[in-house]
């Protein structure tokens, strides 16, 4: 991440910045000089935690993923989720003051709001991929509708990332089928993500668990309720577990809190890697 090419602080700020200054990324970027409110800010930030967790979770496959197209594919589909994290925590941040980089970096476990799904760690490729293909087929829906957005950040920020999530859906369903219909060793470990990973979608489409009625009322037009996100959700991924033979576990469901700050043991340290460079060197560049 970077702020200083993009007018959004100078290099006096609270904590300096870490500039990737050979890299131009402005085009990511869907910007208003209207700050948000509070209210569309708490949504921006839950919406680009998600996206930004769940890049750095994939960044780690670089370099150790089973294939080296997988290697360029999941990197490429973390620089996708980073892009869409940047312009989230950017417009997050002007209700406040701050820089996406303060929101990515000088924010501790609390202050975060990525739900738990995106914070599971990577397992063996088949977790990745389970993960994968729960997270992709959420996002797509929730992109597809807050195209509609009457807020004109969060509305562009969809229409660019409902494009690649679609690549990033069509992607896991392969690999979901791959991986469910092959060996029996990849079907075994298919199956063993299955009931390792599906009790955290559940979060994904609870209201309550995203702030409830007195926040979705304030952003009524603006926001998508994740409830609503359900049946498209199921009709969605119905058909692929049908063909590979599959079956969501319905034993429990986490209990999530993500969006209210309280997350699992897997995202400290992840966070811990995530900002180590900017907390041990303060306004650093390169």
């Amino acid at each position: 991440m970077t702020d200083t090419d993009h007018g959004l602080a100078d290099a006096d700020t609270d904590h300096g910045h870490v500039e990737l200054s050979a890299v131009v990324l402005s085009e990511e970027f869907v910007s208003t000089d209207a700050p948000a409110s509070p209210e569309v800010a708490e949504y921006a930030m839950w919406l680009g935690d998600d996206a930004l967790i769940l890049a750095q979770r994939l960044g780690g496959w670089i370099t150790r993923a089973p294939e080296l197209e997988e290697d360029v594919a999941l990197a490429n589909i973390a620089l996708d989720l980073l892009g869409h994290a940047r312009s989230l925590l950017r417009y997050a941040g002007s209700a406040t003051g701050r820089t996406e980089d303060d929101l990515a970096y000088w924010r501790d476990e609390t202050g975060f709001r990525s739900a738990h799904l995106f914070e599971q760690p990577n397992g063996d490729f088949a977790h990745t991929i389970v993960r994968q293909f729960a997270a992709a087929h959420y996002l797509h829906p929730l992109y597809e509708r807050l195209r509609a957005s009457t807020d004109p950040v969060l509305a562009g920020v969809a229409a660019k990332a409902v494009k690649e999530v679609d690549y990033h859906r069509d992607h896991a369903d392969q690999w979901m089928l791959r991986l469910a219909l092959g060996t029996d060793e990849s079907r075994r470990r298919t199956l063993r993500a299955m009931e390792d990973v599906w009790p955290y979608v559940d979060e994904l489409f609870s209201d309550d668990a995203a702030g409830g009625d007195d926040l979705f009322a304030a952003l009524d037009g603006v926001a998508v309720r994740p409830s609503s996100l359900r049946e498209p959700f199921e009709a969605e991924v119905a058909p692929v577990l049908t063909e590979a033979q599959l079956e969501p576990p319905t034993a429990f469901h986490a209990a999530g809190g993500g969006r209210l700050g309280r997350h699992s043991e897997y995202l400290a340290p992840l966070l811990a890697e995530l900002q180590v460079l900017a907390r041990q060197h303060p306004g650093a560049s390169w």
